[in-house]
């Protein structure tokens, strides 16, 4: 996987939020300018369209190198491969769906335009510059032969979202809906998905209900009556953390039985982690039981929580030993099939910047 920490070309990008729309200019996997915040303007569909066009004519006119593309993430549903948005239901302006968003700005500009959400350039920006190298560099320190190519990037906050990176490659699906783990089944409400306990809205309706309160606590409001930092019921705070690691252990559980491969955490609602990640990991590592009673391991992998010194040790050291067999050269080996889980190095928002830089890259040199 190619770094891009010394490419000299430029990258437009933009964050694209219901409220305001976040506009910089990246070189070298560094923001050389901005960012610059333009009001989204989402109930208009001209006015919000004017407003884009408007930011990133903003950047180019103040950096002195020319941008080879324009790169960023933007909600779907959409049919992201050739730049139409769908219809939103957090942006009122694209409610009719069908705007070649990307073939505006490639008029606009008469530059290559790249659009995907957020979840995959999360997860793929922690595969080129973030999680994924830290890993397998920790791994090279320590000696091991084991190495990882593939990535599951989860982002919690507002919603959940998530992206998949497969032998170092997004993977977007057929229809752009790879990677959409907020439709998974939710262990704890089994008409419900996932996101009805991973998200903002689930922590702080939960809370109020549990805690039998109308305050509307934000997640790190919660976090804080739960460390007790704050005023608050405590038992409310921990019961919403403990639900949300169930579901989303579960949830990553069937991920990870399809892409075998390591996890990172971002958005928000991840800078809690201490209070819910031993749970997550034990669910994930939790037991089936058979038709005649018989426990069996979820998983055919170990997974660990690397946010814990213990286990990052044990996850580092695996089960290495060497093989001799007649007529066969002395090989490394370790059997220790296992995945690690963690948080974000880059934060979410870097990371999706750097992503977008990188997906955009990527695809110029494959041209």
């Amino acid at each position: 996987m190619k770094d891009y920490n010394e490419d000299s070309r430029v990258v437009l990008t933009l964050d694209a939020g219901g409220t305001n729309f976040v506009f910089s200019a990246i070189k070298g996997n560094e923001v050389i300018f901005g960012p610059v915040s333009i009001p989204s303007e989402a109930h208009d569909l001209r006015l919000c369209l004017n407003n884009i066009v408007k930011g990133f004519r903003n950047i180019r006119k103040n950096i002195a190198e020319k941008p080879v593309a324009i790169s960023f993430a933007f909600p779907g549903p959409a049919d992201y491969p050739r730049g139409i948005i769908g219809k939103l239901p957090n942006l009122p302006a694209f409610s009719e769906g069908g705007v070649p968003l990307g073939s505006i700005l490639e008029k606009e500009f008469n530059l290559p335009v790249f659009i995907n959400n957020d979840g995959n350039l999360f997860a793929y920006g922690e595969a080129i510059s973030g999680f994924l190298p830290y890993l397998n560099k920790m791994l090279a320190d320590g000696g091991s032969p084991k190495r990882f190519n593939n990535l599951i990037g989860v982002t919690l906050g507002t919603g959940f979202g998530g992206g998949l990176v497969v032998n170092k490659e997004l993977v977007i699906g057929d229809n752009s809906n790879a990677g959409e783990v907020w439709l998974l089944r939710n262990k704890l409400f089994m008409n419900a998905n996932t996101e009805d306990s991973i998200s903002t809205p689930a922590l702080r309706n939960k809370y109020a209900a549990y805690a039998e309160v109308e305050e509307m606590l934000t997640p790190k409001e919660i976090y804080e009556v739960a460390i007790r930092k704050r005023n608050g019921n405590r038992d409310a705070a921990i019961r919403v953390f403990a639900e949300l690691a169930i579901a989303l252990g579960d949830a990553l559980a069937n991920v990870t039985t399809l892409i075998d491969g390591p996890v990172v955490l971002g958005g928000g609602i991840a800078s809690a982690s201490m209070l819910f990640l031993d749970t997550v990991v034990g669910e994930m590592n939790s037991t089936f039981v058979n038709h005649d009673h018989r426990e069996f391991n979820r998983l055919a992998c170990q997974v660990f929580n690397l946010e814990k010194k213990d286990e990052l040790a044990r996850f580092i050291k695996g089960e290495k030993r060497t093989i001799n067999f007649e007529g066969i050269q002395s090989l490394e080996y370790d059997p220790l099939a296992r995945i690690g889980i963690g948080t974000s190095r880059l934060g979410a928002s870097r990371a999706i910047a750097l992503g977008a830089y990188a997906i955009a890259l990527k695809t110029l040199d494959n041209q």
